[in-house]
């Protein structure tokens, strides 16, 4: 993970650590954890180390920031897909503090910092009002429980990007009390969730929030079904399916289990790939 990351909303990925510890439903079927384990490494839990890395690991951003200046151009770095930067453990102090003066040396990348624990933002960041321009914040807003905890925890913070990232997307989402605020989100990214116990994803769930970008002009990003998606009139098949309710309540949405990578990132006939530009 590093460089020309797969993730689509991203160029490079950094993990200032790896290691986290579950907090929430849409932690349950952790990737990250699952990534780790199959490498040998047991990361997850509030008693269990955490994993650092060496000095060539901290010189990646410094590459990736001279490449984007010679060609003029400006890179999304993820930070950090095997961990939360926000999370309160004494020995994290240290490399979040580093993570903060490479995040202010690197000014041709942009920041993503996803978090699904926004509320120790304020207490974290060395930035006491207006956060760098190259800093993005975000937080994991899996279902309406999430949105109430988070979002206002969130939208605190002056950046220049405020993101939602609705992954894996486990229930209905009603953010509009937050989209009405003028400039509190600018950028919302949908996705459901992968792995052999992936949990379907309804559809209404998915155009339910687009409908509510489009009203108030906010970015949506459709990043991926997950494992589940429709069949699109025959065009997928599988025999492990799935009926999900429909706005009548009736169980006649059909969801098939095809994987990710057949799944796609297509909905409505079209992909959904709205990013922010600030160059």
């Amino acid at each position: 993970m590093g460089k020309n990351s797969s993730i689509e909303w991203t160029h490079h990925t950094f993990n200032p650590w790896w290691g986290c510890t579950k907090i929430s439903d849409a932690c349950k079927y952790c990737y990250a954890e699952t990534w780790s384990k199959r490498i040998g490494k047991e990361l997850w839990g509030d008693s269990t180390e955490r994993r650092f890395f060496g000095e060539d690991h901290w010189t990646d951003p410094f590459i990736w920031d001279k490449e984007a200046s010679k060609h003029r151009i400006r890179r999304r770095v993820f930070c950090a897909s095997m961990a939360d930067v926000f999370e309160e453990r004494d020995e994290l102090r240290f490399w979040r503090d580093r993570l903060w003066g490479i995040i202010e040396k690197t000014q041709c990348l942009d920041w993503l910092l996803l978090s699904k624990r926004p509320e120790n933002i304020s207490k974290m960041i060395p930035w006491k009002s207006t956060l760098p321009a190259n800093v993005w914040l975000g937080t994991t807003v899996e279902n309406q429980q999430a949105a109430r905890k988070r979002i206002p925890e969130l939208i605190r913070h002056k950046a220049s990007v405020r993101f939602l990232s609705c992954e894996p997307l486990l229930g209905p989402i009603d953010i509009t009390p937050w989209l009405r605020k003028k400039e509190s989100i600018h950028w919302v990214i949908v996705g459901g969730e992968s792995g052999p116990h992936a949990r379907p994803m309804n559809p209404l769930w998915i155009q339910s929030i687009q409908e509510q970008c489009q009203t108030f002009n906010v970015l949506f990003h459709f990043k991926q079904w997950g494992s589940w998606r429709p069949p699109d009139n025959g065009s997928f098949h599988s025999k492990n399916q799935i009926y999900l309710p429909d706005s009548m309540g009736n169980s006649s949405i059909k969801l098939l289990k095809v994987g990710k990578k057949k799944a796609g990132r297509d909905f409505q006939g079209r992909i959904w790939n709205d990013i922010p530009n600030l160059n």
